[in-house]
């Protein structure tokens, strides 16, 4: 049975990021005491009493306002509530019962769902504060619940409130054949609307304002392909560029979802070409080790002829030179084109990844390898590499031992690598090597 899902509401700046990481007990949604931070909704998990529960965060309501952001995330919210098995409404004891507060109430009585008014910054110890019974007059069915989100007071009474709204939803695992994708690239490369378009549905903030998602969030898939758990991750800018500490956080999350991720899509503007901040960010997904594709985004507005496409892939494998093994695909986020090929990439990729091989297949292959280019020498002194074995996937890792690593150049090391891919693939996924020299008693 699928977990319960709670969704965290409220103004601006009562404190729902500060609730959704004390109750998923990590620091996943940004932080900050400037109003509107968490833009999207936000995804986690937490477990309580034995039960796994999903936790969503979203971004503070304001009914009143015509803000084109300010109405996206209303509408964020409102997708949250409708997902949501209990809301947490969260209001702030230090300014009081707001308006704002009472016309957010009417909007989740007309959801139908269990709503626990949480009353945020109540920091007094044992008998809360006058100002708290003000807020029965929200009218829900729950009790408001007094807690101090910063300093996690209160929060283990909130997730007891919240079951006793629940059924008895069975616990369970992570699901091993989940496949964990990192959408990443430039702001405005088009990540948001790709998960968009492959949810149908307007899952994320989608503008032309840059920097409009800055947290990772994960959106989960399943179709006849398999299941997959999408990343969308804030648009990594130049590093002179992040001249503020939200930003700064953002680029740290998109580096953490890359660590994550099982395969990275990483999105390239077609009307851009592949800059040398696409090179950076594609470097980062290279070297984690992931398994990636390369997608050109936006390929509808270009104006083609019969060698647009083969000039435009030359263009980016020579940007990208570290990564000529990751496939490339030209989509269009917009209309759909060919963004049902991904979850075949996707598969591929991952399969690449994991891939083994037996130590006497390897061995066969160097052999080969070594008999047609002979390895390097130097004053006299040749390399001798006795034997290879594989010691992990993802990314697949080789271990060669030598009789001198100084004499294994990098040259050589990349025609070892040339080798395995021409026979074995791996396409879509860096290879390691690791260089180990035998002890000083092995005669050359």
């Amino acid at each position: 049975m699928a977990k319960p899902v709670l969704a965290i509401v409220g103004r601006p700046n009562v404190g729902k990021s500060t609730l959704f990481n004390k109750l998923i007990g990590e620091r996943r949604a940004i932080v900050e005491d400037i109003p509107g931070i968490t833009r999207d909704r936000i995804y986690g998990e937490t477990e309580w009493r034995g039960k796994k529960l999903i936790v969503i965060d979203t971004g503070g309501i304001e009914p009143q306002s015509d803000d084109l952001i300010i109405s996206k995330m209303r509408e964020q919210a409102q997708i949250a509530i409708d997902t949501a098995d209990v809301i947490l409404f969260v209001c702030d004891i230090r300014t009081g019962l707001l308006a704002d507060d009472m016309d957010i109430a009417l909007m989740l009585k007309k959801s139908g769902k269990p709503v626990i008014p949480c009353i945020n910054k109540s920091d007094r110890v044992g008998n809360v504060a006058p100002e708290f019974y003000e807020f029965y007059s929200l009218g829900f069915d729950m009790e408001p619940v007094a807690l101090s989100a910063l300093h996690g007071s209160g929060s283990g009474d909130v997730l007891d409130a919240a079951m006793s709204c629940l059924p008895d939803f069975d616990s369970e695992d992570d699901d091993p054949d989940v496949i964990n994708v990192a959408v990443i690239g430039k702001p405005n490369a088009g990540k948001s609307s790709l998960i968009n378009k492959i949810l149908g549905e307007d899952r994320l903030i989608v503008s032309n304002i840059a920097g409009t998602t800055r947290d990772a969030i994960d959106t989960y898939v399943e179709n006849e392909y398999g299941k997959y758990k999408f990343i969308d991750t804030a648009g990594i800018r130049r590093q002179s560029r992040v001249d503020d500490r939200v930003e700064k956080y953002s680029v740290l999350r998109a580096k953490m979802a890359i660590e994550r991720a099982d395969v990275c899509i990483i999105m390239i503007d077609a009307n851009e070409g592949c800059t040398e901040q696409d090179e950076k960010i594609a470097g980062l997904a290279h070297e984690a080790g992931k398994a990636s594709i390369i997608c050109v985004n936006k390929w509808d507005t270009i104006d083609k002829d019969n060698a647009t496409t083969n000039e435009f892939t030359k263009n980016v494998y020579n940007s990208l030179s570290y990564m000529t093994y990751a496939p490339l695909l030209f989509i269009s986020a917009k209309t759909g084109q060919r963004v049902d090929k991904l979850y075949e990439h996707i598969n591929y990729v991952r399969n690449q990844s994991t891939l083994r091989v037996s130590t006497g297949m390897l061995n066969d292959v160097l052999a080969d390898a070594v008999a047609r280019v002979q390895p390097p020498s130097d004053k006299g002194r040749r390399l001798k590499i006795y034997y290879m074995t594989q010691n992990a996937v993802t990314p697949p890792t080789f271990v060669m031992f030598c009789n001198r690593a100084d004499l294994f150049h990098f040259s050589y090391q990349r025609y070892i690598e040339n080798c395995l891919r021409t026979t074995f693939g791996f396409k879509g996924t860096p290879i390691r090597l690791v260089i180990r020299q035998k002890g000083d008693n092995e005669n050359d």
